[in-house]
């Protein structure tokens, strides 16, 4: 009796992660004591870093929450860190957290204006080349000013609408029937092939706008939440983090759109797929039939979105108030003038967030421990002797390889958190400080396209049930976002070598576009 509970036990943890997984996260935890009180409490920090890293990495196999979680847990309760560090942690980055309840949930309630952006440019537009570099370019533009995550989740649900409308219409089924759009056997042979078309299609659009959240958040202090907590260490506000971003971000984008123009008209890495003649055919009679059933209140609903766009935008750019604010005035303004009052309905809008909130909590749990156990120190020291601009290409390099195979937040929030602390030590001079804060934002940002792992749009994307509709893999997508990888990367490296990051910081500064702050400013955090 007591053997089959045990097993029932183990059958119930993790769920339905593979048994080798299961047993891995078992051996960390029961390794993770052994080393911190029998061979050395360093150590056994490396060691809880480098297993919470292979959670982010196995994130198709398990959500990290869990296993990460539960090694987080442990290492409080064995003393790496404290609870009173991990709630400090939680605390002094409390804005990004709002960010990420409030923000996301409020762009939630704007869909239907985002959803009828990129229907009219799929549906309108011909040319595939002028579609690919609108939907990278309109990503890039929403991920700047609003989330990454919200953005990329609208492009699903467009990308889904359009595949079950033409799978039902080429399964020979009418509006009114019920359909499994995920079943091709109801599909005669003369449509296989254009569907088969038209996923590859689906491929190149949801690629092109997951490069483009990339290429927009690397841009603003709300783009990405590593942006909001080194925007936040450095004390800077929307508009002074945007420029001081500005001469590698600039350049990094105007090379992102041509590559994306490039791949297309040459046709390489699976992209330059042409969407089929039939298939657009019934996507532009869905479009022009829902446009006549639209109502005036359906019209004013989304008059209402676009003004709260405008507000948005402007709220964030003159920084009128914290942007987790902004996100909650958005929510209460497109909630009253949409018609949501139910709070079943409002309730909905966090189911999105909140788990990568609480994952969120886990990163800074992690981090708490590397500052109580002082596991950077020597790495940032030993790259803090490298001067001048190569000073600057190590940070940005040491991001850009561990957010391809992390993290980019986690990535993000741990280097910032130490540079800050050899700034507060007297270590680096202040104008050091806001330079190396360039190289982390841009080196978690961009590399981090080269896996799912890296970036949370593109982990989001590969795990939606749309992935498997288009046969978008995880092998898939690395490979098309290979191009994007090596330009971006390289892009944001020469931006940063070249010295232009410094010649156009000093301009800045004789245009007071930005201030020179105090060398002694502790900013907002002081560990």
């Amino acid at each position: 009796m007591q053997q089959s509970y045990m097993q029932a036990i183990y059958r119930n943890f993790l769920g339905q992660a593979p048994e080798w997984y299961k047993l891995t996260i078992i051996s960390f935890l029961i390794i993770n004591p052994i080393i911190f009180f029998s061979i050395s409490p360093y150590i056994a920090g490396w060691a809880l870093v480098l297993e919470f890293i292979f959670t982010l990495a196995m994130a198709l196999k398990c959500y990290p929450l869990q296993p990460g979680g539960l090694l987080a847990i442990q290492a409080v309760a064995i003393g790496m860190t404290s609870s009173e560090q991990v709630l400090h942690e939680l605390t002094i980055n409390l804005e990004v957290i709002f960010l990420l309840i409030f923000m996301v949930a409020g762009i939630y309630f704007m869909k239907n204006l985002l959803l009828f952006l990129f229907t009219k440019i799929i549906t309108k537009v011909k040319s595939k080349v002028i579609v690919s570099l609108l939907f990278c370019f309109t990503s890039a533009f929403l991920s700047a000013f609003l989330d990454a995550l919200t953005v990329i989740a609208v492009i699903i649900s467009v990308a889904v609408g359009f595949y079950s409308v033409y799978h039902k219409v080429a399964s020979g089924k009418q509006k009114s029937h019920s359909h499994d759009h995920t079943s091709d056997k109801d599909l005669p042979d003369y449509s296989r092939d254009d569907l088969q078309e038209f996923r590859a299609y689906l491929r190149n659009l949801l690629m092109h706008a997951g490069v483009g959240t990339a290429l927009g958040g690397v841009m603003t202090k709300v783009g990405e939440p590593q942006n909001l907590i080194i925007g936040e260490q450095a004390g800077w506000d929307f508009i002074e983090f945007a420029i001081r971003m500005a001469p590698v971000t600039i350049p990094v984008l105007f090379f992102g759109l041509l590559t994306c123009f490039l791949v297309e008209k040459f046709k390489v890495f699976s992209y330059g797929v042409e969407l089929p003649e039939n298939v657009r055919k019934v996507l532009v009679e869905y479009d022009e039939e829902e446009t006549s059933n639209r109502t005036k209140a359906d019209k004013a609903k989304l008059f209402a979105q676009g003004l709260i766009a405008v507000w948005l935008i402007v709220g964030l750019a003159l920084h009128l108030a914290s942007v987790g604010l902004i996100g909650l005035t958005v929510i209460i303004l497109a909630t009253s003038f949409t018609g949501i009052i139910e709070e079943h309905q409002i309730g909905h809008a966090f189911e999105e967030a909140l788990p990568f909130t609480a994952l969120l909590a886990v990163f800074f749990a992690v981090v708490a421990v590397i500052i109580d156990q002082g596991l950077f120190t020597p790495v940032i020291t030993w790259v803090l002797t490298f001067e001048g601009d190569m000073q600057l290409v190590m940070f940005y390099l040491a991001n850009g390889l561990l957010s391809m195979v992390s993290d980019n937040v986690f990535v993000g929030t741990v280097y910032i958190t130490e540079v800050k602390k050899a700034l507060l030590a007297g270590q680096i001079t202040r104008d050091q400080f806001d330079m190396l804060a360039v190289a982390i934002n841009t080196g978690t940002n961009l590399p981090s396209v080269a896996t799912p792992n890296g970036q949370a749009a593109f982990l989001f994307l590969l795990t939606s049930a749309l992935a498997p509709l288009v046969r978008l893999s995880y092998g898939r997508m690395v490979y098309m976002a290979l191009p994007y990888t090596v330009v971006l990367t390289l892009a944001g490296l020469l931006m940063i070598y070249s010295g232009t990051l410094v010649e156009y910081t000093n301009l800045f500064y004789e245009m007071d576009l930005i201030q020179h702050h105090s060398a002694t400013e502790s900013g907002p955090s002081n560990h």
